[in-house]
């Protein structure tokens, strides 16, 4: 498939596998934080940080992309997001510290933050439109696919070679990234004119991380003191946007993105508790946590293409409806029977879980990109990964909060407790969510007969 001199499938396998390594990484640390605990002496919301840390890097810096990617050519971006990249690997190859391991985390998730919104960018403006939902399935895929190997991946390297291996492993699929993307992504014709909105880039930038510390420390006074950056970003976004936020104005898009971010905070909030569980309660292994998790999130990735060309086809109501309910009904099922479920009924839970998942996650995303004008792709690329990695460490905290805070309370039965009451939180946004996207529904669809 090429667009002039693109060849636009190799191009969105490029910048998918950067994503793929930053969710494969995310996911297998998940399996090692008891481990790391112990280590680095630290408790659960310490070590969440090496999750949180890097989803909020990768949300500070995707507001930049819109400006990067007006400034900068596709192929100079891919080129630095990928040498940032590799940076991170290496210095957590071999962390000595705690310090120097979230140091590397930040790196990689710097690189992510540009690779991500790229590989969107590339898909919305280089792909032919009745082939989009088929591209975007693909693109999800190389990012989904990593969490059906990141746990047995980490699992498997923390019994054997230690989980610094993790990172050792990863340099090898981003150097064929490298040489994939550099065949694959001309050079263009870059705007060096273009300006960034300095003032609107720090204060989200500290408005994102004082909200974020606040939900780990559950501080309400931080909570407030998060609103001052936030309203210097609204002023100076408007003289000089970094993000368009004009365009939670247009009809369903709000709603529509609302539906997406609770799947990532489900994703990412159930790749925090059920590993930990696992191990904490039901005192399984490493791997075997790790491999709980594989068949499930193999159904999600293999779903997202499939489902993409369902939305070409039929459009987006059927299979984001069907995917939705799903969910839900899964989700409700695990959290109300969550105490008394085997491994082997948490595994069937999850399976279907993610097989909903697999049918609506990526046609969300690409019904509301498709919900925007053209000239608006871009903008709204930038703030949907930005929302999406912002409640992606938001959920990754929460989920820490609620387990350490049982565990403190009740040593012995805290991790179920913890664990069941954070499964409660997610299953009143899906529930939410489901709502949400029916009245959507109707809406869109009385808009259009009118």
């Amino acid at each position: 498939m090429k667009t002039k001199e693109w060849q636009v499938l190799g191009a969105v396998i490029a910048t998918g596998m950067m994503g793929f390594s930053g969710v494969l990484i995310e996911t297998s640390m998940n399996v090692t934080f008891p481990h790391l605990m112990q280590e680095f002496h630290t408790n659960a919301s310490g070590v969440q940080w090496v999750t949180t840390g890097y989803l909020l890097a990768i949300a500070v810096v995707v507001p930049v992309t819109a400006y990067l990617i007006r400034r900068f050519s596709v192929r100079q971006l891919f080129t630095w997001s990928n040498g940032v990249f590799i940076l991170g690997l290496m210095l957590d190859s071999f962390s000595p510290t705690l310090a120097i391991l979230l140091l590397g985390r930040l790196a990689q998730g710097i690189g992510t933050g540009i690779a991500l919104p790229l590989m969107f960018h590339i898909i919305l403006t280089k792909s032919p439109l009745a082939k989009r939902g088929v591209m975007m399935g693909i693109g999800t895929m190389t990012t989904s696919i990593a969490p059906a190997i990141g746990p047995t991946y980490g699992g498997l390297l923390l019994s054997t070679l230690g989980w610094r291996s993790i990172f050792w492993f990863l340099l090898l699929i981003l150097g064929f990234s490298l040489v994939l993307g550099l065949r694959s992504i001309p050079a263009e014709q870059t705007h060096p004119k273009e300006t960034l909105n300095w003032g609107a880039f720090l204060s989200l930038a500290l408005g994102l991380t004082a909200l974020l510390l606040a939900i780990d420390g559950q501080s309400v006074w931080l909570a407030l003191v998060s609103l001052l950056p936030f309203t210097c970003f609204i002023l100076m976004n408007r003289r000089h946007p970094l993000l368009n936020l004009r365009i939670f104005k247009l009809a369903g898009f709000a709603g529509m993105v609302y539906a997406f971010l609770v799947f990532q905070a489900v994703l990412l909030g159930l790749s925090f508790v059920l590993p930990n569980y696992l191990q904490l309660a039901l005192h399984v292994s490493a791997t075997t946590a790790g491999l709980f998790m594989f068949p499930g999130a193999v159904m999600g990735a293999i779903l997202a293409p499939v489902s993409g060309r369902l939305l070409d086809r039929y459009g987006y109501a059927k299979p984001i409806g069907f995917g939705l309910v799903t969910a839900t009904l899964a989700l409700m099922v695990m959290t109300w029977f969550f105490p008394r479920l085997s491994f082997g009924g948490l595994l069937l839970g999850h399976v279907v879980l993610m097989t909903g998942v697999g049918f609506a996650y990526s046609n969300l995303m690409t019904t509301a990109l498709g919900l925007l004008p053209i000239e608006d792709h871009a903008d709204g690329n930038s703030v949907l990964n930005t929302l999406q990695q912002f409640i992606g460490a938001s959920a990754t905290a929460v989920m820490a909060q609620f387990l350490a805070q049982a565990v403190a309370k009740h040593p012995v039965t805290g991790v179920v407790q913890g664990s069941q009451n954070g499964l409660m939180c997610l299953t009143m946004l899906i529930l939410i969510a489901v709502i949400v996207f029916g009245a959507n529904l109707i809406y869109l669809k009385h808009k259009a007969s009118v």
